[in-house]
């Protein structure tokens, strides 16, 4: 089952961590998308629409004035990495 919006938030996450989207740009703009997207993320499978507004916008995002840069950029890959662990796990045991 294809989830658009969960993967443009994952893929929004992976470009934050890989260089093209700036922590500012990510700090402002994540908690946005998430929240513009999330019923269709919930549509599309609601622990995972959960879990990135839990994981990724709550115990991510909004805390960019609270971190330094790189303890942001820290904090983020920690929770993207158990978050994309868990969809991993999640696509292939729908297989």
């Amino acid at each position: 089952m294809k989830q658009p919006n969960i993967t443009y938030a994952l893929q929004m996450t992976k470009g934050y961590l890989d260089g093209k989207i700036d922590s500012l740009t990510y700090g402002l703009d994540f908690p946005y998308e998430v929240e513009s997207r999330y019923r269709k993320m919930v549509k599309e499978n609601r622990m995972m629409a959960e879990l990135i507004y839990d994981c990724l916008v709550e115990d991510g995002a909004f805390l960019y004035h609270d971190l330094s840069e790189e303890q942001f950029e820290v904090k983020i890959r920690e929770q993207y990495e158990l978050v994309d662990d868990v969809y991993r796990n999640l696509r292939q045991s729908s297989l």
